[in-house]
């Protein structure tokens, strides 16, 4: 019984082995004849631009690192930093008051109403309730009310630019609907 086992394992593995080596032979023949056959699709490189120089216009021109041109800039900064410091100086000098310690988003316009003539702001503040007038100061960017009207309440604010210049801007408040 064992020698007719392992004749029948030899021929299995004999037919295993020839069907094997053909069909790698097969897909070797096949990899090959598409090899050859691929082309790769390649678009041609455009050509570059030509390099056109640009004449420089600006020979009469100040040039930018003269002696000249830093006097220029030394003037005008002066001037800009009198001028900044004229607007900045008696905000800086006075004694502030109390609503200067809060932003403007802080506050709200709840009413107005006038007083011997003279209007009259009411404006709340964590659940404290002010009276503003004309003159007096608001928010934390030297706000100064300017008017008040029925409906809001108009500030001439002093803030910095961009580049670090003071300069003054118009700020509301505006009367804030009651909610439920």
């Amino acid at each position: 019984m064992m020698p007719v086992r392992m004749l029948l394992a030899g021929g299995i593995f004999l037919t295993l082995l020839g069907c094997g080596a053909s069909s790698e032979d097969e897909l070797r023949q096949w990899m090959a004849e598409q090899k050859i056959q691929t082309r790769p699709k390649v678009a041609p490189i455009s050509e570059p631009k030509q390099f056109k120089p640009e004449s420089y216009n600006q020979v009469t021109a100040i040039e930018p690192f003269s002696n000249q041109k830093l006097t220029q800039a030394l003037k005008r900064e002066s001037t800009q930093v009198a001028s900044n410091g004229a607007l900045i100086a008696p905000e800086l000098s006075r004694r502030k008051e109390a609503l200067e310690a809060f932003p403007l988003d802080a506050m709200t316009l709840v009413g107005s109403l006038t007083k011997a003539g003279q209007p009259i702001a009411l404006v709340k503040v964590e659940n404290l309730l002010y009276q503003v007038r004309p003159g007096n100061h608001l928010g934390l960017n030297y706000g100064r009310v300017m008017k008040i009207a029925e409906t809001e309440v108009t500030l001439r604010e002093i803030v910095q630019d961009a580049i670090g210049e003071w300069i003054e801007r118009t700020a509301t408040l505006q009367l804030q609907e009651r909610s439920k």
